[in-house]
């Protein structure tokens, strides 16, 4: 009797795995037939959202471009690195006071176009330009201390610079000024460079566009109707009107890379903890952060000479930032398309530029390491990576806005922007209301994603692998555009979020009406 129980009981279960199994994977499959759908009618309604935006802003921002005035003859050394600046003023093929006055004759010739230059120490620089070209005549400089020795410098306001302004783009400090240097501008004066002028940023350096309460906004040098990214937009707008030989800037979300990327720029952002924060955004230099100093030029071969100067000396000694690489020796990865619904699909330039790329590459690449496209389930989140590693900077959004002497509240700062009296802007409000309102990222979530992700970028790269990822949906957007593509930064920042080193690249130099040739470039063989 038990057998036949058994039996009967074996059958039932057989039938009903049968039938759960023919019910399941056909719903399996319907189910993810189904989302495929959705995503793609959702990425079809998002690319017409797009265009209808650009069509509808262009409107408006296309009669209200101005041209750069093109580099005068006397000026045409400002179209050369600094790299060779700082040779010729060794050689003495070129006095620094010269260069000097050429780079503020310039800034005065371009600035009432894009609104960068935020305060100026013009007659201190040419005394200090003297006394440099005095010593050079006097055989008395000590070049292998000051490999850019007489070379101006610019740097983005939240940069502490002794003696001038040091608003980071808040009401309540618009007229605070630096009684010391931040130490990214101390090492650059150690090393010979002449600081010139300080430059826009958005309020504390947290928006995708230049633009505050106290000096207004900053405008792109090919297109005064379009943005120049953010935070070091003002750095990125006079390196791009070829006034400023040397940008300092920093990074915590794309802040270096997305202005040079919407400017036609070289950009490079080291590895999380390899530079100092002191004196730069109000920081001490002392609390753990994604954030890095780097700079931003014309001209790539900048980039790794200038990067070491900021660098600590531990970092120095590892990077080898002066290491030759070929190209056939790079294992060469790219990523075409990171799947973030919340980031709007990359456009039809973007999409090319990047099938060039990879077509170039692969003719020059070693025949077996041929480029390799990658993906991880990671960067279907690339802004809630990064949204979490923002939680756990120790600076506080809020009381930074008030200057330390409050908490401002994203709810009440909307009523007031409603009204008309609220002392910030749209965008540090929006920050506001995304710490305040907001729920928080689940942590144990987001830190074994990002986990996952990291190593497994480490693993696939190795130490002689890079990977091409778009620098972002598209090229340099209208003016204010932005706040209806609010997470399209993300691009950038998931870099920030891994504590990753990235490079931004151009692939063409930037005419007058071509503005949108650009990838990105991520290198782990750095870390």
């Amino acid at each position: 009797m038990s057998t036949q129980c058994e039996r009967a009981v074996n059958n039932q279960c057989k039938k009903n795995h049968i039938l759960q199994f023919r019910t399941t994977k056909p719903n399996k499959i319907f189910e993810g037939m189904a989302s495929d759908m959705f995503k793609q009618f959702f990425l079809l309604l998002r690319t017409y959202f797009d265009m209808f935006i650009d069509f509808l802003f262009s409107l408006y921002w296309e009669r209200k471009r101005q041209p750069i005035p093109n580099l005068e003859k006397k000026h045409i050394m400002l179209s050369e690195s600094a790299v060779n600046l700082a040779s010729k003023i060794r050689n003495k093929q070129l006095k620094s006071e010269e260069l000097v006055q050429a780079c503020i004759e310039r800034i005065k010739i371009v600035n009432p176009i894009l609104n960068a230059v935020t305060d100026e120490r013009f007659e201190e620089a040419l005394k200090e330009a003297r006394e440099v070209d005095r010593l050079i005549a006097s055989g008395q400089a000590d070049f292998e201390k000051q490999p850019f020795l007489g070379v101006p410098f610019t740097a983005k306001e939240s940069h502490a610079v002794s003696g001038m302004l040091h608003t980071l783009g808040i009401s309540l400090r618009r007229h605070e000024r630096a009684h010391e240097d931040a130490e990214c501008v101390r090492l650059l004066r150690h090393a010979g460079a002449i600081p010139l002028a300080v430059t826009n940023v958005p309020e504390i350096n947290k928006w995708q566009e230049t633009r505050n309460m106290v000096f207004g906004q900053t405008n792109n040098p090919y297109h005064s109707g379009r943005t120049v990214g953010g935070s070091s937009g003002g750095e990125a707008a006079l390196a791009a009107a070829l006034a400023s030989p040397i940008s300092l800037c920093s990074d915590i979300g794309g802040s270096t890379r997305m202005p040079a990327f919407y400017c036609g720029l070289f950009a490079l952002n080291p590895t999380a903890g390899t530079t100092s924060l002191k004196g730069s955004a109000l920081r001490s230099g002392r609390e753990p952060t994604m954030a890095s100093i780097g700079f931003l030029s014309k001209h790539c071969e900048d980039l790794a000479p200038l990067t070491s100067l900021v660098l600590t000396e531990s970092a120095r000694a590892q990077l080898q930032l002066d290491t030759q690489y070929h190209i056939k020796d790079i294992k060469i990865f790219y990523c075409k398309a990171a799947h973030d619904l919340r980031v709007s699909p990359l456009d039809k330039d973007m999409l090319q530029t990047m099938d060039r790329v990879v077509s170039a590459l692969t003719e020059d690449s070693s025949p077996e390491h041929p480029p390799q496209p990658y993906q991880h389930p990671g960067l279907r989140h690339m802004f809630t990576l990064w949204r979490h590693g923002m939680a756990q900077e120790a600076d506080s959004f809020p009381s930074l806005l008030t200057n330390n002497q409050g908490h401002a509240n994203g709810l009440i700062e909307l009523l007031k922007k409603v009204v008309g009296v609220s002392a910030y802007t749209l965008a540090a409000i929006l920050k506001l209301l995304d710490e305040q309102v907001l729920p928080p990222v689940e942590r144990d979530w987001a830190e074994r994603v990002t986990s996952d992700l990291r190593e497994d970028l480490i693993k696939t790269l190795g130490s002689e692998g890079v990977l091409l990822f778009p620098s972002a949906p598209s090229p340099a957007p209208h003016h204010y555009t932005l706040y209806l593509r609010p997470f399209n930064f993300s691009h950038w920042a998931i870099f920030n979020a891994l504590k990753f080193p990235a490079a931004q690249i151009t692939r063409d130099s930037p005419d007058d009406e071509d503005e949108d040739e650009y990838c990105g470039e991520v290198a782990p063989r750095a870390l």
